[in-house]
């Protein structure tokens, strides 16, 4: 499941289904953004061709630089004693190249060298912006980890280990479902006044779905449950049920 989520609401705007041995780069060729967006990914959509056109349409993008990637170097600018401390090491401006079966393509991108204390490790990050500090670079790669967070919190609070059909269509109806539920609990939860933890939230309304109660007043004030019930009318598909007090 390819899916593209929008770094600041935290919730996805486009999702892909493909075989597990489909190639991944091909879900960055569907994606099309405003002028000026940043776009982050990890070093599995490697797609020289794509990230042409990101530059032409005006889009950063970025994302890791994979090994023994062909490259030219062409200059490197001198990293301020701050930067390094607090993990730059380079920051180089590169010629990418490439030949497809059609054309070669050489593409001009910056490369930002960047040592993770925590990890211990050292990231190479490419991108088509040259005018953000090298350390924003690196920390703009961090939001990426948001997607793994939200295939966690959809793994952890909706029963996708099993699947109730063995079908192509019934396992994407499932994913679906859970998606779905995943967006409306969200937008509750961005809606509340008292601060819910995501798993709390949704064990709570999983428990008072059967529950006759206004769902605003009673999540920003659950120790008052008799008072969280409604004089509102209660429409189920369409149909109205009448009112209750």
């Amino acid at each position: 499941m390819h899916t593209l989520i929008n770094a600041e609401q935290d919730l996805p705007v486009k999702i892909n289904f493909t075989a597990a041995n489909a190639n991944d780069m091909t879900f960055l060729k569907e994606i099309n953004l405003d002028p000026g967006s940043f776009i982050v990914f990890d070093k599995g959509y490697v797609d020289y061709e794509q990230y042409q056109r990101l530059s032409t349409q005006k889009v950063f993008f970025v994302t890791r630089q994979r090994k023994r990637a062909s490259y030219t170097l062409v200059s490197s600018s001198p990293i301020l004693e701050k930067s390094r401390e607090l993990g730059v090491l380079n920051d180089q401006i590169i010629v990418l190249g490439t030949r497809t079966h059609a054309k070669k393509i050489k593409l001009k991108a910056r490369m930002v060298t960047f040592f993770d204390k925590q990890k211990e490790r050292t990231f190479e990050f490419l991108t088509n912006n040259f005018e953000l500090p090298a350390i924003q670079i690196a920390d703009l790669y961090k939001k990426r980890w948001q997607i793994e967070i939200l295939f966690k919190r959809v793994k952890q609070n909706f029963p996708l280990k099993y699947f109730l059909g063995d079908n192509v269509n019934a396992i994407k109806i499932q994913i679906w479902c859970a998606f779905i539920a995943d967006l409306l609990l969200k937008l509750v939860q961005m809606q509340l006044k008292k601060k819910w933890a995501f798993s709390n939230l949704s064990s709570i309304i999983r428990l008072h779905l059967m529950s006759y109660i206004n769902l605003f007043t009673f999540l920003n004030n659950p120790d008052k449950l008799s008072s969280a019930r409604t004089t509102n009318q209660l429409v189920i598909g369409g149909l109205d049920v009448g009112s209750r007090n």
